[in-house]
């Protein structure tokens, strides 16, 4: 039993600092070597426990994404789209700029993975990230109406997840305009949010003003159509 619970311990302890070293350096520049030195562990301990790097780098990736989505919250069908939108936006930022460092693990780990794409995650991301996004594009198309097109709705949602993005990669200038003390207050992240969600909203309904344009211009031309062949 007692070689069951050290083997638990170290593969754990391989796994936190495994989240550490990607998140500090990225798949390509993180080594087996670093992680076992700051681990305390043998390269043989990987190999036996997760079976090589790219392993390793999904389990660190399911343990980060499962810390980041622990308590999460999806707003009620029940309320009005831009309520929804409201909450959503509002449980990103707490949770990208407010939360304990077990979240902050994720938050530098995925942009290591964006600026340097594996391709080692992929299968991982549809199963726990784009049911959120899914959500979130449901969001927008319910408030930017039927005459949409899906590429509309996906830009309007890569638009409103990159402006919470932006605030991880200006933390440090955001800090020092809001006050500058070393983390952000619940405040000031609601600050952020409230501020998002006014940007995101009048951007989408801009776009849906440009949509009924489209729609109508659609029309007027089939309604020609129609008449030119009527004659």
């Amino acid at each position: 039993m007692a070689k069951r619970k050290d083997g638990i311990e170290t593969r754990q302890k391989l796994l936190d600092v495994a989240c550490d070293v990607f998140a500090e350096k990225g798949f390509r520049e993180a080594t087996i070597t670093e992680i076992c030195r700051r681990a305390g562990a043998n390269v043989a301990a990987v190999n036996y426990y997760f079976g090589d790097k790219e392993s390793l780098y999904v389990a660190a990736w399911r343990q980060t994404m499962e810390q980041f989505l622990s308590n999460d919250i999806l707003p009620s069908k029940d309320l009005p789209p831009e309520t929804r939108l409201r909450v959503a936006i509002h449980h990103i930022i707490h949770r990208v700029l407010v939360d304990d460092q077990s979240r902050g693990y994720f938050r530098r780990i995925e942009l290591m993975e964006l600026a340097n794409p594996t391709g080692l995650i992929d299968d991982l991301w549809k199963a726990m990230i784009a049911p959120r996004q899914k959500e979130l594009l449901g969001i927008i198309r319910d408030i930017i109406g039927p005459g949409a097109s899906e590429d509309t709705v996906i830009l309007c949602k890569t638009s409103i997840i990159n402006q919470c993005r932006g605030y991880i990669l200006t933390q440090k200038s955001c800090l020092e305009s809001l006050g500058g003390s070393q983390f952000l207050t619940a405040a000031q992240a609601d600050r952020i949010a409230e501020h998002i969600t006014r940007f995101s909203i009048a951007g989408i309904k801009a776009v849906s003003g440009q949509a009924d344009d489209q729609a109508d211009s659609t029309r007027e031309k089939g309604d020609g159509k129609m008449f030119t062949q009527s004659k």
